[in-house]
């Protein structure tokens, strides 16, 4: 079925556009980005049980953005939009306020160029099992409580397990002079987090599934259920590694992490502009080993973060960041993209209608390669197999990165000896690490649960994976 547009929205649109053609009278750019995303979360374990009718990409709101006499401004506004005249009138007094403070403080700005506003219409409603709207929560709880109460069975380590479920779905109008666009699509995300102890020692992971889809993707959370109770009991017998240089492969979600922090806000080109990423003096030189390459974009993968259009009205977009080893470029909002005299790639997003545009990720992602991971495992000499991941970080101005790994695997001789050590730290510096990349495996994953922050805030969707990676890396 498609996912229908926002009847709200499609209700709004007239008086909108009367609002841009008053306001284009008075700036030389005029856009407003409208937003109606129903959804909710929900969550089930041992101890309560939570429904709510929001998550992190429910709204419903507007923000006008205006360009006038060499400067962007902005508002964000919701409430009713009847009447049009007084609306455009009240944003005027708020937004030329915004543009006389700049002037009478003599702020430093960029100096940055109006916006193209070529005419463009788009109308998409993307495909969907279900809208969240129409989920019967009340069901969908008993199915979350019966994988936790599975849970609890499994294993006699196991303190607790939390089953819990997102579904959005997602109305956006993007609207200028000359532009009408608007997209409809649903996303859902699960996860399995499983909780044990065992002589006086706790430990927890997580699996999960997403998809731009409905919650039939949560069926697969059955199997996810059986993997985190065991990876828990693994890890509860693990010891910890022998801090040194290792050979080491990734799972495709320890791939995913390696991609988000190493070519993920290093290479967000609003961080060009402040001169705040390393990234900037490697395009076109060698970041990697001739077997990376990696994608970023809405269209690379369909996942929680595929849409049609961005928050600024630039079409999804493709983008091959590294090339065999190359970094071709970075990923660019709109404004950006002026000050750097480049063309936008689709990743200008907002945490919501009430936060400012940044250059974000969308999905990012390792291209495959040829090889096997039985291959890849046989010709391990001395390291581990890398699975599970709890968190990262990435330094973009030096280029260091920190991953927290759920556990490790020892290989020894290209085979597993049963011993596990968790958690697994992984640091170095990205052009050695993908530097040091000698098998790519045939096939590939992407993970969306979760979000990404900008510095400590501005959460937005994201997505990443690849396939399975042969490389040299320190752990701790």
């Amino acid at each position: 079925m498609k996912a229908k547009f926002s009847e709200y929205l499609d209700g709004i649109a007239p008086s909108l556009k009367q609002i841009i053609d008053i306001l284009s009278d008075h700036y030389d750019y005029v856009s407003i980005l409208a937003s109606d995303s129903k959804g909710f979360s929900i969550q089930a374990s041992q101890r309560n049980k939570i429904i709510t009718g929001e998550n992190m990409t429910t709204e419903r709101g507007c923000v006008v953005r205006v360009y006038k006499d060499g400067l962007y401004s902005e508002y964000s506004f919701n409430g009713s939009c009847g009447d049009a005249g007084r609306i455009a009138q009240k944003l005027i007094g708020i937004l030329d306020d915004q543009i006389d403070l700049i002037k009478k403080t003599e702020t430093k700005i960029f100096d940055t160029a109006k916006l193209e506003d070529e005419k463009y219409t788009l109308f998409t409603e993307m495909e969907t099992d279900i809208l969240p709207e129409d989920v019967d929560l009340g069901e969908l709880m008993v199915k979350l409580q019966g994988f936790s109460d599975k849970a609890m069975t499994l294993s006699d380590s196991m303190i607790d397990c939390h089953a819990a479920a997102k579904s959005t779905h997602v109305c956006k109008m993007f609207l200028t002079k000359n532009r009408d666009m608007r997209q409809s699509y649903v996303y859902t995300e699960g996860s399995i987090l499983a909780i044990g102890a065992r002589n006086g020692k706790n430990t927890m992971t997580i699996e999960g599934v997403s998809d731009r889809n409905g919650v039939t993707i949560l069926d697969g959370l059955e199997k996810k259920v059986e993997a985190a109770v065991k990876a828990v009991d693994d890890m509860l017998g693990a010891s910890h590694v022998i801090p040194g240089e290792y050979e080491i492969i990734t799972s495709p979600e320890v791939t995913g992490l390696i991609a988000h922090e190493a070519f993920g806000h290093g290479v967000e080109m609003d961080m060009f502009v402040k001169k705040r990423a390393l990234g900037a003096e490697y395009i076109g030189k060698r970041v990697g080993s001739d077997l990376v390459s990696m994608h970023e974009g809405a269209n690379c993968v369909v996942d929680v973060a595929s849409y049609a259009f961005d928050d600024e009205g630039t079409l999804a977009g493709d983008v091959t960041e590294i090339d065999h080893g190359i970094l071709r470029t970075g990923v660019c909002d709109a404004l950006s993209a002026l000050r750097l005299g480049t063309e936008p790639t689709g990743n200008g997003k907002r945490e919501n209608f009430e936060h400012k545009v940044y250059t974000r990720m969308t999905n990012t992602i390792f291209d495959s390669g040829t090889d096997t991971k039985e291959d890849m495992i046989a010709s391990v000499k001395k390291g581990y197999f890398l699975e599970g991941m709890f968190s990262g970080m990435e330094d973009p101005k030096h280029w260091g990165i920190q991953c927290i790994i759920a556990r490790g695997y020892e290989i020894i001789d290209g085979k597993f000896t049963g011993n596990v050590v968790a958690p697994v730290v992984m640091t170095g510096y990205v052009p050695d690490l993908l530097g040091s990349i000698s098998m790519v495996s045939t096939d590939r994953e992407s993970f969306g649960n979760g979000g990404c922050g900008k510095g400590h805030k501005e959460w937005v969707k994201v997505s990443d994976g690849g396939p399975y990676l042969k490389a040299v890396a320190r752990l701790g």
